[in-house]
């Protein structure tokens, strides 16, 4: 069935649930929406460490069998496959992923593979995977191992997002860094492709709705992003880490599904595709890549005058608050050498990346200018004597 462009979508979660010790209540929410058991947890060894025992009491509560299986570490067919062949064996009714980004992907990909519930409950912010229907599926080997090879896009939406900001307050901060990196993506790729009026990740077009939760994400993130940080850096709850998690959980996972995605997304993909990056998070390469389409915007001679000096002073605001939040903004700080940016730019133009969903053509040349532009000014920005510039999120330019 082919969609009519001009139809609007906007898709959610059935349920949104964020607090502290939420994890104790996931039994009665898992009931909440409808959900029957055996019920099959997809996690890493930290977060069945951390959770097991907890997971254990909340399905004793509602009277469900279930099982634990070791995520393999990476969201890759391979994986996707075991863990259908484990809810087969155990009939599982649900699966509940349990982690980072790439455990929710590969959980989310088998339960829509088996056609059962999934449960998405995040152990850290890294990105904004957890509400989403989309799976980002990786080479598990082979000359592109470690690469994007796919984004999945499944019928379905999480049936319960349950995120526990007590479990958050305690990952590491570099977790959160990442998941402030991909959110600062949501507003910027969301502004482009309404622009241009291209579709969303649904193939509809971007709600109004979407429009701004993707900019009060930016906004949040600016206002708590830093206050955040050193919160998780304490392992303290507080009240600007959960607006911060909400903001790069719920806001920016339903903005750049149902807004879209453009250029920082594409880039990271180029990024992934060079060896040096893989120890980068997504988020950090995310981040990078919104000071490419910032870059590439302000380069643009498709766009006017003012639109371009915006872009060169949205780049550098955005720059100085990465910096800030301690992610990276220069080639060297994500381990590039400047023989791969060739490379990375001819992978982020591969065709149906989301990069030509930016509001003129982009070409391999341009983004490699775009890429060594970012670079530059990330090199001036970090070498003294410096000032921060201000950002004002209701100005005129920020909110262009």
């Amino acid at each position: 069935m082919t969609l009519l462009p001009s139809l609007s979508i906007f898709c959610a979660p059935l349920r949104y649930v964020q607090g502290a010790g939420a994890t104790r209540a996931l039994g009665r929410e898992m009931l909440a929406v409808g959900l029957q058991g055996p019920a099959l947890f997809i996690a890493g060894p930290t977060a069945i460490e951390q959770l097991a025992p907890t997971w254990a009491v909340a399905m004793e509560e509602i009277h469900w069998t279930h099982r634990v299986r070791v995520f393999a570490g990476e969201s890759s067919r391979r994986e996707i496959q075991a863990i259908v062949a484990e809810a087969a064996n155990l009939k599982a009714r649900v699966i509940v992923g349990a982690g980072g980004g790439k455990v929710l992907d590969a959980a989310r990909a088998a339960a829509a593979a088996t056609q059962i519930g999934f449960v998405s409950c995040p152990t850290i912010c890294s990105t904004d995977a957890p509400t989403s229907a989309l799976s980002v599926i990786y080479a598990a080997d082979g000359p592109n191992c470690g690469e994007v090879e796919v984004y999945e896009i499944h019928k379905r939406s999480p049936d319960l997002v349950l995120v526990d900001t007590r479990v958050i307050a305690q990952s590491p901060s570099r977790f959160l860094a990442a998941g402030i990196g991909d959110a600062m993506s949501t507003f910027y790729e969301a502004r482009a492709v309404v622009t241009a009026g291209k579709p969303n990740m649904r193939g509809g077009l971007s709600t109004l709705a979407a429009f701004e939760l993707s900019r009060l994400c930016r906004d949040t993130v600016l206002a708590h992003g830093e206050a955040a940080m050193a919160d998780c850096c304490n392992h303290t709850e507080s009240k600007s880490l959960a607006l911060v998690v909400e903001a790069a959980t719920l806001l920016s996972g339903l903005g750049f599904e149902s807004a879209g995605l453009a250029a920082a997304h594409a880039v990271h993909n180029g990024l992934t595709s060079v060896p040096f990056t893989h120890g980068m998070l997504h988020g950090e390469k995310v981040a990078f890549g919104t000071l490419v389409q910032l870059m590439l915007e302000a380069q643009s001679q498709a766009s006017d005058p003012d639109t371009r000096a915006n872009a060169n002073q949205e780049a550098r605001c955005v720059a100085e608050f990465l910096r800030r939040i301690g992610l990276p903004i220069t080639l060297s700080q994500l381990h590039v050498p400047d023989s791969a940016v060739v490379r990375i730019a001819e992978r982020s133009v591969a065709p149906n990346e989301t990069i030509h969903n930016m509001p003129f053509p982009v070409d391999a040349p341009s983004v490699a200018a775009a890429i060594r532009a970012a670079d530059a000014m990330g090199h001036e920005i970090l070498s003294p004597p410096h000032a921060d510039s201000t950002i004002n999120s209701s100005s005129a330019k920020m909110a262009h």
